[in-house]
């Protein structure tokens, strides 16, 4: 932790799975976090993280690192101190959606943990499947559409149509 929070960028590529307990950890000391594969996190915390994923994160994707197209180095001296400062904000601003909050707690104001926006997730997508159901329709068509996010940049198209 102590090196998440000593970094501005947190290098975050995959490893036995797409997503690592290190991008959480990273994110929660306000380490803006690089990205090398869509399913890192852009493609499957959609009920956590912003849509658009350049506000609060960095993407290289990895087959152009290993075709030597782009650099990390390159990329991360591209990003002016401005637009650091207001990534790690959005960071800092995801901290709360990302952890358990204690119902216990004496917090004036309600704020939506990670568990309430799972939750709330969960209701609309049963709504949905009821209301398809209700109208006579196929429930399982569609069902996957938020998942079929695609990436505006470089060729990441090709990762879903892969799939």
């Amino acid at each position: 932790m102590k090196v998440f929070q000593d970094s501005v960028f947190c290098l975050q590529p995959p490893g036995d799975s797409y997503t690592r307990r290190s991008l959480f950890d990273s994110i929660l000391v306000g380490c803006i976090p690089i990205f090398f594969h869509p399913a890192s996190a852009y493609a499957q915390y959609l009920w956590y993280f912003p849509k658009n994923y350049t506000k609060y994160s960095v993407f290289i994707p990895m087959n152009s690192l290993k075709d030597r197209k782009v650099g990390i180095n390159d990329t991360l001296v591209g990003i002016t101190e401005e637009e650091i400062s207001s990534m790690r904000n959005e960071v800092i601003g995801l901290i709360p959606k990302l952890v358990y909050g204690d119902p216990r707690g004496n917090m004036k104001e309600e704020v939506e943990d990670a568990f309430s926006i799972a939750v709330r997730g969960i209701l609309k997508r049963v709504e949905k499947v009821r209301k398809k159901m209700k109208d006579g329709k196929d429930p399982s068509i569609g069902f996957a559409e938020e998942n079929s996010w695609t990436f505006e940049e470089h060729d990441l198209v090709r990762f879903f149509k892969n799939k």
